[in-house]
């Protein structure tokens, strides 16, 4: 059963999450259990082809957990939406699949990830991708407007999973796709409410 979280307690897990990427925004080496920049991308099989062609600070700044782009193909003209889009790397990956006929919209709670997003997105030389400030558990969307979701590392560290999953499928359209990379908890979480908060961003 998912653990419900006082409005209280959903600002202390936001603090530390924004503690822990005002640090990933910077550099993300050495912060994570897995590989980052290009030795991640390439290990996940990101599209080689995408890596060579994005600038070296692009491709340094990326540490999600796994490779979205798995799950299915990004057709050209596709509107796409990333959650949790962090420096912006599978923003601007799906905006590459999709084409300039597509739309890719990334949103993430960080303000620091979202001003590095659009740094990257700058030196990327896009125009079909725009990014905003928003939460995953309340998106600001009209219905069925997406043919895609994606998302890289960042639903385990929303507080209502369920509602934010409720608000995915409200936001794509019929025949949508959902396509998230993650992690996973293996084994039983602390006991104590306040040890779970203090560890919900490491």
């Amino acid at each position: 059963m998912e653990t419900e979280f006082s409005s209280k307690e959903k600002d202390k897990i936001y603090k530390g999450i924004r503690k822990k990427y005002k640090q990933v925004a910077k550099k993300p080496d050495g912060l994570f259990k897995y590989p980052t920049g290009k030795a991640g991308l390439e290990a996940l099989q990101y599209d080689a082809e995408i890596i060579l062609a994005l600038p070296e600070t692009v491709v340094a700044s990326y540490c999600g957990v796994g490779n979205p782009f798995t799950l299915g193909a990004i057709s050209e003209g596709e509107r796409i939406l990333d959650i949790g889009c962090g420096s912006g790397v599978d923003t601007i990956f799906a905006a590459k699949m999709t084409g300039p006929t597509g739309k890719v919209v990334g949103i993430d709670l960080m303000p620091k990830m979202l001003l590095r997003a659009k740094e990257n997105l700058t030196l990327a030389n896009l125009d079909n991708v725009t990014y905003e400030e928003a939460s995953a558990e309340r998106l600001s969307f009209p219905d069925k407007n997406f043919d895609v979701v994606i998302s890289n590392g960042a639903f385990n560290l929303v507080p209502d999973k369920a509602k934010a999953l409720s608000e995915v499928f409200r936001v794509l359209k019929p025949g949508g796709r959902l396509m998230i990379a993650d992690q996973i908890l293996i084994g039983e979480l602390p006991k104590e409410r306040k040890q779970i908060i203090k560890s919900w961003s490491q």
